[in-house]
């Protein structure tokens, strides 16, 4: 497991510790912390006297018990002193993470007068002889909404509205870091599609795509079809269609380094809301033939009566060839990839021994996985990633990139696909997926994606 898998449940806090300035006591503070179970993080110096050293340590815990039992702890060590305790989280949250800033100077006069009145009547005339030129004389060309209504954030459920902004602000500043794209987060504080898609299509002019995020299924795909039937701006659901994309590219790579094809492996998805029926959808599109979708019922099939909607009934017709039945521990026997997007600790170690040889383990649950992925690879795969690593933030910059720039009515399967396939060829040789940090992939990605919204079909 990776560093970042390793802290990725935990609670961070930074502690301000004054110690004496001898050997080994930073020493003696980790191994107190360490007796506690809570897990170092970075150290570093602020300040210096001839007898002590003030640092700021990074710390890791897994409940607020453990963190309360450890700062006790520490308060009782003889000679040091616990200046402060920070949340790190909210404070990088405070104030927000995103803000609407200018583009242009206003310094003279002269300036205001371009900008506003009386300059500005040209650029409104223009537009109104030229509707079309809008998108390069204002923001819209490079804006995006980012819609939710807090019914599906991560892995918190329905939280609602306010507690799913930090994650809109979160995709807004990844949007505007990889792929240069202003955001607009939208809160619509209602269940009622209708009402979602007449709010949003009220305010689509002002945006170059519409984005749909956290919202719960089936709601999310009334939403985006109705919206998208309605718009000549592209629609996209990232928690579907991102998701796929990122999925979809990890699988060709490691397909590749099995020496294995999508024609022949078998697959088993565990999750038929928003992102395992698209993902299903997506990998049937690509050519993958063998593929069947559980769910908390077991597997999805043709005439299934129990926990079924017009959406699984849909999926049901096309996947599970053989008609299987029966929950995921009887499912998973004998597949070579299981995707997981449903809950934590579905998989057991036992339960990957069961499928074929040499398996690929994607357990993407947030924010705990189906199995942690050491688990997995004990347990026999050749290949085990989670949510931290096949994550739909390798995706959705720059597909969102890639249909602005080429002006793209609609984000095709085919967008999706090239943006897929750049993904997996910009992995390293043995890597599932890319680094996300790396801003040139998300620029490839873009062009790829450019490239195929512009191909005449």
């Amino acid at each position: 497991m990776s560093g970042s898998e390793k802290y990725a449940y935990k609670m961070v806090k930074k502690i301000r510790l004054r110690i004496l300035d001898v050997p080994g006591a930073l020493g003696k503070v980790a191994l107190e912390l360490g007796r506690h179970g809570a897990m170092l993080g970075d150290i570093t110096k602020v300040h210096l006297t001839t007898q002590y050293i003030t640092r700021d340590i990074i710390m890791f815990f897994d409940s607020r018990e453990q963190f309360e039992e450890t700062i006790h702890a520490v308060k009782k060590l003889k000679g040091y002193k616990v200046i402060s305790v920070d949340d790190e989280v909210l404070n990088i949250h405070r104030g927000g993470k995103i803000a609407v800033t200018p583009t242009v100077k206003m310094d003279t006069l002269s300036d205001l007068r371009m900008i506003y009145t009386p300059g500005v009547a040209q650029a409104c005339n223009y537009i109104v002889e030229n509707p079309g030129k809008a998108r390069q004389l204002t923001s819209i060309g490079n804006s995006v909404c980012i819609a939710t209504n807090g019914s599906a954030v991560l892995g918190l459920g329905d939280i609602g509205v306010l507690a799913g902004m930090p994650v809109m602000e979160g995709k807004s500043v990844i949007l505007h870091k990889m792929a240069g794209v202003s955001c607009f987060p939208i809160l619509i504080d209602s269940d009622d599609a209708d009402r979602i898609i007449d709010t949003l299509e009220a305010i689509s002019k002002t945006f170059g795509i519409i984005m749909i995020e956290d919202m719960k299924a089936p709601l999310c795909f009334e939403v985006e079809q109705q919206l998208q039937e309605r718009l000549s701006t592209p629609v996209f659901h990232d928690d579907q269609h991102g998701t796929a994309t990122v999925i979809l590219a990890s699988l060709i790579k490691l397909l590749q380094l099995l020496d294995k094809t999508k024609e022949t492996v078998s697959v088993v998805i565990n999750g038929a809301g928003a992102a395992g029926l698209a993902t299903g959808k997506m990998l049937l599109k690509y050519g993958f033939a063998n593929l069947v979708i559980c769910d908390s019922e077991g597997a999805v099939y043709r005439g299934r009566k129990k926990n079924m909607n017009n959406y699984k009934k849909e999926i049901a017709g096309s996947t599970n060839r053989n008609q299987e039945k029966g929950p995921l521990k009887d499912i998973i026997k004998k597949k070579d990839i299981f995707i997981g997007l449903s809950g934590p600790t579905l998989v057991s170690k036992e339960m990957v021994r069961t499928m074929n040889k040499n398996p690929i383990v994607l357990a993407l649950a947030n924010p705990i996985p189906e199995i942690l992925p050491n688990d997995a690879l004990e347990a026999g795969a050749a290949f085990a990633l989670d949510g931290r690593t096949v994550n739909n933030c390798l995706a959705f910059p720059g597909i969102i990139r890639g249909a602005l720039d080429a002006c793209a009515p609609r984000i095709t399967y085919e967008m999706k696909f090239k943006a897929a396939e750049a993904i997996a060829a910009l992995a390293g040789k043995h890597e599932g997926v890319p680094n996300f940090m790396n801003l040139g992939i998300h620029r490839k990605i873009a062009d790829a994606v450019r490239r195929a919204a512009t191909v005449p079909s």
